[in-house]
This record gives structure tokens, C-alpha cells and sequence, in this order.
């Protein structure tokens, strides 16, 4: 590139790299050059702010946008429209399983419907342009809607985005996906209760692929404060996405808007980045726990003034406040990848929160305030979005991050707050654009709230205070007194009580008492009851496979159906081969083996042989369409390449696509410690302690043999020490830790170990919930008066 090429800001002397000179494309594609902000019927609201910012000189990344006309010529030459109109015409958008199987259908329409010809070579002709002398450049693919990027609607992450795509045919899949995604159940659902019940005019952008060092967003006022003399920057290491999807929660600068002087800093632990692989040409997760960069300030001071002066640059230029993205790769080289005006920001500063309205009492909790207001009610901690049923109207939504699929949920809430995600994070965009107070980027909110707990929420300050304020408990009548009929009054613990369960006849009996959901839900007893005793090869070898999912899918739904909308965690086949071998026609499918107990079972058994295995993510998935709150358990997983080996196997099952289905693992093997933080890159949400097994392993003694038995102890320390090693390991990689052997249910004292040890929850057999669930209220109450007897005492 020559100097001539490069734009130099006197407040800095980063350098900033323009766009390519206008290009002629082809009908059906506009170069950004040839786009300008009026142009959003033409190009989306991404795509006509991209080529505005173009046209004026800002530092964009070059490109071109497949417009609505190609889409309309794609939607009517296919006949999809038609077929589209037919479906959708009576879809239930408040009935889960209406809206998901419509929605499934008309993508598969969209995906099946054949481009026309003068699309599909309009795109390749645009992207040869693009690419120039790099015949196989790599793109960013991303949808651009006509209403998306308003200062009314945000569409946020409603629409699919692809990152690193390289070459025409994957490029064009990518357009059709990008179209497609306008059909997702949460695309139509938000796009119907904003008051867009038909089609939307949906074009594509596609633009040189940044490959980031750094990025973020900027705002030009602060959207919580509604203060309009501060600019707000966050910014991660490596692509942005983390910042805008609130995987990780940015750094956050302050800066002065007319000085560019840094009033704030916070400088926050960044646990991993997505970074663009040159090896495989794709995107990957990069760890950075052990990494300097975790703590580290991602911007300089050169950088925020530079950052400063582009987003000032921009709302003058606009003359209303931006929302901008951009990143900067390894040359230093900044550019501005998108902007938008801020969702739901008023035009005038507004005046700050009186001190009769403030929360009252002391914060509990702290964050990032992203949507002012005050929102007060009892809290509903979840991990997924299961449905307006799940969350009751004028709960406090209390989650790790949130994506599209939540929203749903958030419009009952009366307000949100999250673990994790910076101003610009899917949770602050819809709370904001909802009305909703929000507070993000609190570390440990889904831990250290518990559901049930009445909570007020300052989503200006950031703070999340035990009770509600003084202004609203005059008129509230006290919690104590209110009408609860005949339901049973369980004994609210911040350590969840989940229950073991092996087979459907109970699940309505047990569910209907005080026990948060299934911990550990074996498949070994519905599989014999489903297999009328056969062994599960010599029922596939007969070709019943079909028979074998019906009824494993008819037993999980009961138990499913009966918990709803309580996690119910489903550990798959852990049969070892002598058990196995007894099954009708075994003799002809298992291995003798020495040691059955440490031997073919497990994660291993479906990686050598995953028939089974597959059919029962087969089952699981028939069930989520229905019930959401089924999740996948593997047991005993000895190593990291065996669990990948695992992972690839659900990757190519009906469960792929499944976004919020939670993946646990069994950590029955010692090994675990080591390979945890390999299995939570693999996407690993859960861990499950199996007491039983890891006692066997830690201390050498076969769990099945009599004559070893006054040696076999899970109280023994070196277990303890193992399962403490386990719950700290989970938490630092932010994984969700449970226990379910048989310790707790026959030892009282085990659950104060447990607790004291910082455990999530407990699973325990049927017959002890009740017993552990005051032994668990008892452990936590005597941890808070240990505390508290550690605090100087006051007075004369």
C-alpha cells in the first residue's frame, strides 16, 4: 500500500486504512462505495451505514452487499414465497412448539430452494472484484435487514453472521444461510411483536475479513446514564464477537467527549479470545487464563484517543449518538467495522435518579450498569431459555449471558442481570431497547443469587441489593403473610437440591416435591425396559432402531414433561461388559474383561463403537423439541482426545444445531482435573461429580469387591481433597459444579463438606431430599455465622 493510501491522525499516528477505490458490480450486488445511509432499502441498515461511512472516509474495511432485489428475485424465482405465506400463515408465535416447528420448516425452504443463476454469478463476479490477487480471500458474511441498525430497533444478533468464509461456493451457502436465519423462531418472533408480522427485506453484507488483534465497541454518549457528555469504550482481545455476544466482559474506558481525557478505567479478566486461524481457516477459542493478556489493558492511551476521535467524528456526522464497532489487527491498522444509532437512547440528557427513588440497603452485587431503572422482584436464576413459562411476569432474570433466543424470556422480566458482557452485550442492547434495567458483567450473579430471593436491581448504578427498597415495601405486603394455598413451603437454599432418578413411574410423585430438577437421570433401567432385556447391537443388527428411539423418546418425555421447567440431566448408557453380556444376545457382542468396573464403558465404549450412543442423541433430540430442559451427560471420560472423539460424534447428530442444549461430563476419573480446561473449550457447560467411581479411583479399591470394602470411604481425605480440586477447577473455568454419588444421601456431615467447598448443587437419591435439603439450609446458615463471627464487633 503506498503513503498515498494511508490516512495518519495527528492525536496518535496509528494508522488507518481506507476503503478500495469505487468498483462496478454486477445487478444484485452495490459496492460500499456506490451506498450511502439513504440507501437502506437498497442495502439493509448495516449495509447503507457501512457504505455511508465509506463514502465520508472512515477506515472500513472494503466490500459489497448483496441487496434486497437479489433476495426478492431468489424468494419469487424459487417459488418459496408462496410456500413461505402457506406456513406461516397460522403460526402461534406465543406456542413454543408451533413457532419451532414452523420456523424449522420454512428454513429448510429457504435452504432447499435452488438460487437463480444471475444471483448466484452477480456474488461471484462481486467477490472476484473483493478479492482481487487473492483468489481465495477470506470474508465476513453478515445479514442486514431493512428495519436492523434503526434507532428503534436493534435486531440484535437476531440474524446469522459467518466470519473467516473463503472461495464462491462457501460464500454463497453463507448468503442462503444469512437469508435463511430471517426465518430462526427468534427472528420471527421479535420481528412479529415489533410490529412486523410480514417479510422483512433482508440483504447480505460481505467485507474483507479483519483479522483482529483487538476490538470492541464505542458509544458516543453513555447509554445507562443517559449522558451525553462521555464516550464509552470496550474492548477484548481478538475478534469482537465476544464483546457484542457478552461471552466476556471488556475492559471499559471513559472518556471526556470534547477532551478525549480517560476519566475511568476497569480493567477486566478476560478468561479467552476468538482469534482467526491462517492453519485450518476457520475461527477458534484461544485460552488466556494462563496468559498475560488476561488481566492486561487491551487499548493504549494512543489507541482510546484515536478510537476517541473517530467515534466524535461520527455523531457529528450523524448528529445523533452512535454505537460503532471496530478492531484493530496486527500492524495496528484500526478500522470501523459497523455503526448504528444507540438503541432506546433519548435525544436530551435526562435528569439523574432522585435519592428517593435510589436503592435502599447495601449491594450485594456489583456490575456494569447497561439499562437504567430499578427493578425490583423476586430472582429466577436460569441457564436457558425454556419458554415465557420458565419465568414468571416481574421476575428478575438472573443468568450467565444471553443471546437471542432469550428474549422471549426478558420482555416478563423486571430486569436482567448477568455474569458476564460489557454495555454492547446481547442482555444490555434488549434490555435497553425493552426498557428493561439491566446489569451486566457481575462475575459471580448466578452463584451468588439464589431463586426465590427478593432483590432490587439499579441498573444505573450497577448494583443488585438483598430486598426491596423502603418505597416499595410500604406498599407491598410482607412476603410472610401472602396467600400460598396448599403448596408446601420448601426451604430455600442457595445450593441446588436436584434428585437421582432411573425411570419414569415416580417423576410426577417426585417432581411435585421441593427438589430443583434431576441431577442424574440413568439411562441403563429405561434401556432395559425399552429393550425388553435385548442387548442394544443384536436389537440394531435386527434393524429396530426406530422401535428403540420411539420408546426411549416416550419415557424421557414423562420424566422431561413432569420437571418442566427444571433441568433434567440425562446421563447416556454407563452399562459396563459383564452387565452388558447378560443381556439377551450380549455373548455375541462383549468383550470378557478382567476388570469390567475400570474397563470398555463410558465416553470410550461410544467412541469405539457408537451405535448405541447415537441412537440415544437421537431419542434426546425428539424429546427438546418438545422440552427444552433435557440435557446430555457423558460418564466416565478418561481423556481429552477420547471426549473430542465424543464431541465430534454429537456434532454430527440431530443435535448440532441445538444452541442451548447443555453438555455435562462425569468426573469419576482423577484425570479430570487435568483435562477440565480442554473439555470447557470443548463446550462443556457442567460437571457432575460420580463420588462412587472417584472413590474406587483415587484410592485403589474396586467399589464391587467385598474384601476391599472397609477400605472404600468417599470421606476418605484424599477423595475430599480430589472433589475440592474439582469444584475450584470448575468455577475457574466457569463451569457449573454438581455432585451426585451416594455420599450425601447416606452421610449427613457430607453436604456442610460439600457446601463449604463452594458446590453448585447436590443430587441425591429419592428418599433423602427432604433430609438434605435442611442439611444443606444448615451448612449454609452456619457459614454465614462463621462469617460473622469474624467481623469486629462495634459499639463502646
Amino acid at each position: 500500500m503506498t503513503s498515498e493510501n494511508v490516512l495518519t491522525l495527528p492525536v496518535s499516528g496509528l494508522r488507518l486504512v481506507p476503503a478500495v477505490p469505487s468498483i462496478a458490480l454486477p445487478t444484485y450486488t452495490r459496492a460500499f462505495t456506490d451506498l450511502t445511509r439513504g440507501d437502506v432499502a437498497i442495502a439493509g441498515g448495516k449495509g447503507a451505514n457501512l457504505g455511508e461511512m465509506t463514502q465520508v472516509g472512515f477506515p472500513v474495511p472494503p466490500g459489497f452487499v448483496v441487496t434486497v432485489a437479489a433476495y426478492e428475485r431468489f424468494i419469487v424465482a424459487s417459488g418459496a414465497r408462496t410456500r413461505l405465506v402457506a406456513l406461516l400463515r397460522n403460526v402461534d408465535i406465543e406456542n413454543a412448539a408451533s413457532l419451532e416447528s414452523a420456523a424449522q420448516a420454512a428454513k429448510k425452504l429457504v435452504i432447499e430452494s435452488a438460487m437463480p443463476d444471475d444471483v448466484k454469478h452477480a456474488i461471484a463476479a462481486a467477490y472476484r472484484v473483493l478479492a482481487g490477487q487473492e483468489p481465495d480471500l477470506a470474508v465476513a458474511v453478515r445479514s442486514s435487514a431493512t428495519a436492523e441498525d434503526t434507532a428503534q430497533f436493534s435486531f440484535a444478533g437476531m440474524h446469522e453472521s459467518f466470519l473467516e468464509i473463503h472461495g464462491e461456493e462457501s460464500l454463497l451457502a453463507k448468503v442462503r444461510a444469512c437469508w435463511a436465519s430471517a426465518y430462526s423462531p427468534r427472528a420471527m418472533y421479535y420481528r412479529i411483536k415489533q410490529g412486523f408480522p410480514g417479510e422483512m427485506g433482508l440483504a447480505v453484507v460481505v467485507q474483507r475479513m479483519v483479522r483482529s488483534v483487538k476490538s470492541g465497541v464505542m458509544f458516543t454518549a453513555d447509554p445507562a446514564a443517559h449522558d451525553l457528555s462521555k464516550l464509552v469504550i470496550e474492548a477484548a482481545w481478538g475478534l469482537g464477537e465476544v464483546v457484542v455476544g457478552g461471552q466476556v466482559t471488556p475492559d471499559r474506558y471513559v472518556l471526556e467527549k470534547q477532551s478525549l481525557n480517560v476519566r475511568d478505567r476497569k480493567i477486566s479478566q478476560k478468561d479467552f479470545m476468538l482469534e482467526c486461524s491462517a492453519a485450518t481457516g476457520s475461527v477458534v477459542r484461544v485460552e488466556l487464563k494462563d496468559d498475560i493478556r488476561a488481566n492486561a489493558p487491551v487499548l493504549t492511551d494512543d489507541e482510546l484517543h484515536t478510537l476517541g476521535a473517530l467515534a466524535v467524528r461520527s455523531e457529528e456526522h450523524y448528529h445523533a449518538p452512535q454505537d460503532l464497532e471496530f478492531a484493530v489487527d496486527v500492524a495496528g491498522q484500526i478500522f470501523l467495522t459497523q455503526t448504528r444509532p444507540i438503541t432506546a437512547m433519548p435525544t436530551a440528557r435526562t435528569a439523574p435518579v432522585s435519592k428517593s427513588d435510589a436503592v435502599r440497603g447495601v449491594a450485594i452485587l456489583r456490575g456494569l450498569g447497561a439499562s437504567p431503572g430499578i427493578g425490583t422482584g423476586k430472582v429466577r436464576v436460569l441457564t436457558a431459555p425454556n419458554g415465557t413459562v420458565v419465568l414468571e411476569q416481574g421476575e428478575i432474570l438472573v443468568t450467565h449471558m444471553t443471546s437471542p433466543d432469550w428474549v422471549p424470556v426478558m420482555r416478563r422480566a423486571a430486569a436482567v442481570v448477568t455474569d458476564t458482557g460489557g454495555m454492547t452485550s446481547h442482555a444490555a442492547i434488549v434490555s435497553r431497547e425493552l426498557g428493561i434495567p439491566c446489569v451486566v458483567g457481575t462475575v459471580s450473579a448466578t452463584t451468588r443469587l439464589a431463586t426465590g430471593m427478593v432483590v432490587t436491581v439499579d441498573g444505573s448504578a450497577g448494583t443488585v441489593a438483598e430486598g426491596a427498597p423502603s418505597i416499595v415495601q410500604a406498599a407491598t405486603q410482607p412476603l410472610a403473610a401472602r396467600a400460598i394455598g396448599s403448596a408446601p413451603i420448601g426451604r430455600t437454599t442457595a445450593t441446588r437440591l436436584y434428585v437421582n432418578l432411573a425411570e419414569p413411574d415416580r417423576a410426577q410423585e417426585i417432581a411435585a416435591g421441593d427438589v430443583d430438577g434431576v441431577g442424574l437421570l440413568r439411562a441403563e433401567f429405561m434401556l432395559l425396559d425399552a429393550l425388553d432385556g435385548m442387548h442394544p447391537l443384536e436389537l440394531i443388527a435386527q434393524r429396530r432402531t426406530a422401535e428403540f428411539v420411539d420408546r426411549m423418546t416416550a419415557r424421557l418425555k414423562v420424566i422431561a414433561g413432569a420437571f418442566h421447567p427444571r433441568p433434567v440431566v440425562y446421563r447416556t448408557t454407563d452399562f459396563r461388559s459383564n452387565e452388558f453380556r447378560s443381556l439377551k444376545g450380549g455373548d455375541a457382542h462383549e468383550p470378557h474383561e478382567e476388570n469390567p468396573m475400570i474397563g470398555y464403558r463410558g465416553c470410550y465404549r461410544y467412541v469405539r463403537d457408537p451405535a448405541l450412543f447415537r441412537l440415544e442423541l437421537e431419542a434426546l433430540h425428539e424429546v427438546r423439541r418438545e422440552f427444552s430442559n433435557l440435557h446430555l451427560m457423558i460418564p466416565f471420560v478418561r481423556t481429552g482426545w477420547e471426549f473430542r472423539a465424543c464431541r465430534e460424534l454429537i456434532s454430527a447428530s440431530p443435535l448440532a444445531s441445538d444452541r442451548n442444549m447443555q453438555i455435562w461430563i462425569m468426573a469419576e476419573v482423577p484425570s479430570v482435573v487435568s483435562w477440565l480446561p480442554d473439555y470447557a473449550a470443548q463446550g462443556v457447560t457442567g460437571v457432575s461429580i460420580g463420588s462412587n467411581d472417584l472413590t474406587q479411583l483415587v484410592l485403589g479399591v474396586d467399589r464391587d469387591n467385598e474384601i476391599l470394602a472397609p477400605l472404600y470411604d468417599e470421606r476418605d481425605q484424599a477423595v475430599l481433597d480430589a472433589i475440592r480440586a474439582i469444584i475450584r477447577e470448575s468455577h475457574r473455568l466457569g463451569l457449573t459444579c454438581s455432585i451426585c454419588g451416594q455420599a450425601p444421601s447416606v452421610y449427613p456431615e457430607y453436604a456442610e463438606l460439600l457446601v463449604r467447598a463452594g458446590i453448585d448443587s447436590i443430587s441425591v437419591n429419592p428418599d433423602a431430599i427432604d433430609a438434605s435439603r435442611r442439611n444443606i439450609a444448615i451448612a449454609e446458615q452456619r457459614i454465614i455465622l462463621d462469617a460473622a463471627r469474624t467481623l469486629p464487633r462495634g459499639g463502646a
